[in-house]
Parts: structure tokens; C-alpha cells; sequence
């Protein structure tokens, strides 16, 4: 266990519940590296465009968010290999869509809640 440099609470029932309810040391590594994705415009942007479709293939997404089949082709790798995205292959084109479970309500709601925020924040 890390030293301490604040050896007893002041509130001991609220370090107690904050204990509870915090992640452990590996989740929480598990979901900067995912909220990490989000960091780039382009993979979130990508994902949004997910949201509103069954799926895509690379050059369709590409076109939807106006840049290079090789940026859309690095994004899509990098969300795939994060699980946050499937992939099926019909004859020569690959489509992508958000992986089973994916919860996407919640990536709308929040995700456009943060720039609601944020733009509120700004302006104050």
C-alpha cells in the first residue's frame, strides 16, 4: 500500500463510501486507455457516425466525415483493436459497425452533454 501523507480522515464515513464506489487501479487504467480514443476528433467523430448507421465501410466513412481513406483506415484500426468496434468482410468490402453492446444512447447523451457543457463554461 502507498505511504500515506494524510494518515487519518476528517470523515471517516465519506473516505469509507468514496472507497466503495471507486474503481480499481486496473479499471481505471482500462478506461483512460478507451477514453483516450475519444481524444482524437476524428475516432470520436467516427464513432457518432456509427451511432446514426448500421454500419459503414472504410471509404463511406471517410466520405461522411471528409477525410482520407488512410486516416479512416488508422481510426478504424485503432477503434477495432480497442473492442469498441466489429468488422465483417462482404466479397472485397469490409464493413464496420459499433461492437454488440456498445452503449451508444449513452455515448450520444454524454459525449454531447460534456460540449454543452463545456461550451457553457467557456462562455462564462
Amino acid at each position: 500500500m502507498p505511504s500515506a501523507t494524510h494518515s487519518h480522515p476528517v470523515d471517516a464515513a465519506s473516505v469509507t463510501q468514496a472507497q466503495a464506489a471507486g474503481l480499481s487501479l486496473p479499471e481505471g487504467e482500462q478506461l483512460a486507455r478507451l477514453l483516450g480514443l475519444l481524444a482524437d476528433p476524428i475516432r470520436v467523430r467516427m464513432l457518432f457516425c456509427l451511432v446514426s448507421v448500421d454500419e459503414l465501410c472504410v471509404g463511406d466513412l471517410a466520405m461522411a466525415l471528409d477525410i482520407s481513406m488512410d486516416q479512416s483506415s488508422y481510426a478504424l484500426k485503432q477503434l477495432k483493436t480497442s473492442g469498441l468496434v466489429q468488422s465483417r468482410r462482404d466479397g472485397r468490402v469490409m464493413y464496420y459497425r459499433l461492437a454488440d453492446g456498445f452503449p451508444h444512447q449513452l455515448l450520444d447523451h454524454c459525449l454531447r452533454q460534456l460540449l454543452t457543457f463545456a461550451n457553457k463554461e467557456g462562455s462564462s
